[in-house]
């Protein structure tokens, strides 16, 4: 059995970006194997982080100084991690932590794509084999001179790079100067069952769309959302928009619609049953300003509903518009009002457009991103053996 090391650089107790690592995780504990998880902020009570215990893996917190899950610093002293010289001391404490796992492969999974940058580093000085997961890529969002010269090593000495969309995979190749040989595109695993639902009836015949996102304005654009909707147009027609999700602007958000005096909005807050949004709403739209590729646009899609999303990140590449789903050529409020204008147009059809999205989306992602995953990393693992077995074969293979 073989010894996996994952490192997640996201900032929240959990975040979608994480679904795909933590997926693999527990199918390789599953499958016997040893898995050690470097997390922050990690949250011992999170149906996730729960999993992961359960199937034997050992979780710890960098924010922690790298300690096990159950043992907790004082709030004010773990503050102090995040910046400054404790900060500093994280370093060679990971890299101890390394030495002593001896791992046949880490994992280092970001939530955009240099975020993790101190955690492959360390693994390209010291050696060790790695793979890289980048789940988005910001156009407005480039990394300094001197992060880019340790962003372009981590990523050419990785063992392979993934990214879940080709925009991200391309921007990343032009914000390092460099063509990534060694990159890959996969998908992150759908919380649905992904069989198509029934189109959902209602007594008013009115249309429901459901926004599925963080409740975050400067990734996720509610507000642009909102400011369509207040035009005058959007209040008198027979549609609704309900906001799935929670975060930092809940409030914001709740507080904008009230100022614009909306009627047709609601606010049902995080729903961990995907399913359940897409039995009593017709489509999703998500005003987005930045993505790499919304896992809440897949779960839609694989429902069989269509979406009206902006043109960002991986979105074009699974969005046929005006056969399955409508495209904003602009995160802006006249352009996300043009699609929404398209999509209302042919609003008859629009159980037939989402039948078509369905088809689409489920000919692109395998039934099981997870396994397929997994499998990449056990072959990747075996590979790396069959090396150090043979090196002069393996040398002597790649002259020829």
């Amino acid at each position: 059995m073989s010894c996996f090391v994952f490192f997640s650089s996201c900032s929240h107790p959990w975040g979608g970006s994480e679904e795909l690592w933590a997926g693999a995780a527990a199918l390789l504990a599953e499958g016997g194997h040893s898995i050690t998880i470097f997390k922050t902020c990690v949250d011992s009570k999170h149906p996730r982080i729960r999993r992961l215990l359960e199937v034997g893996c050992d979780v710890r917190d960098l924010h922690q100084l790298c300690l096990p899950y159950w043992i907790r610093l004082p709030k004010s002293l773990a503050q102090l991690t995040g910046r400054g010289p404790a900060q500093r001391a994280i370093r060679p404490l990971v890299r101890t932590h390394l030495t002593n796992l001896n791992p046949d492969l880490v994992v280092v999974s970001q939530g955009a794509n240099f975020d993790g940058l101190a955690y492959s580093d360390l693994c390209r000085i010291s050696g060790r084999p790695y793979v890289i997961i980048s789940q988005k890529a910001v156009d407005y969002l480039w990394p300094s001179d001197k992060d880019r010269i340790v962003m372009r090593s981590a990523f050419q000495t990785a063992r392979c790079c993934y990214f879940v969309s080709q925009h991200n995979l391309h921007l990343t190749e032009r914000q390092i100067g460099e063509t990534l040989m060694n990159a890959e595109i996969v998908c992150n695993p759908f919380l649905v069952s992904g069989s198509p639902l029934p189109w959902p009836g209602t007594q008013d015949h009115s249309l429901k769309l459901a926004c599925v996102a963080r409740l975050e304005t400067g990734e996720k654009g509610q507000d642009i959302l909102l400011q369509v909707l207040a035009r005058q147009l959007w209040r008198n027609r027979n549609l609704s928009v309900s906001f799935f999700g929670a975060g930092c602007n809940g409030k914001t958000l709740s507080e904008l619609a009230q100022h614009l005096d909306l009627r047709n909005v609601a606010f049902p807050g995080f729903v961990s049953d995907v399913e359940s949004i897409w039995k009593t709403h017709h489509a999703l739209i998500l005003p987005s300003r930045t993505e790499g590729l919304p896992l809440a646009l897949i779960e839609a899609m694989m429902c069989g509903r269509f979406a009206i999303v902006t043109n960002e990140g991986g979105t074009p590449e699974v969005v046929e518009d005006g056969r399955t789903g409508f495209i904003a050529n602009a995160a802006k409020v006249d352009a996300l009002d043009s699609a929404m204008e398209r999509a209302w147009a042919v609003r008859k059809e629009w159980e037939s457009i989402g039948k078509a999205a369905g088809r689409a989306v489920r000919a692109m992602v395998p039934l099981d991103p997870v396994a397929s995953f997994t499998a990449k990393l056990l072959g990747l693992v075996d590979s790396l053996a069959r090396k150090r077995a043979n090196p002069y074969a393996y040398t002597n293979k790649q002259t020829q």
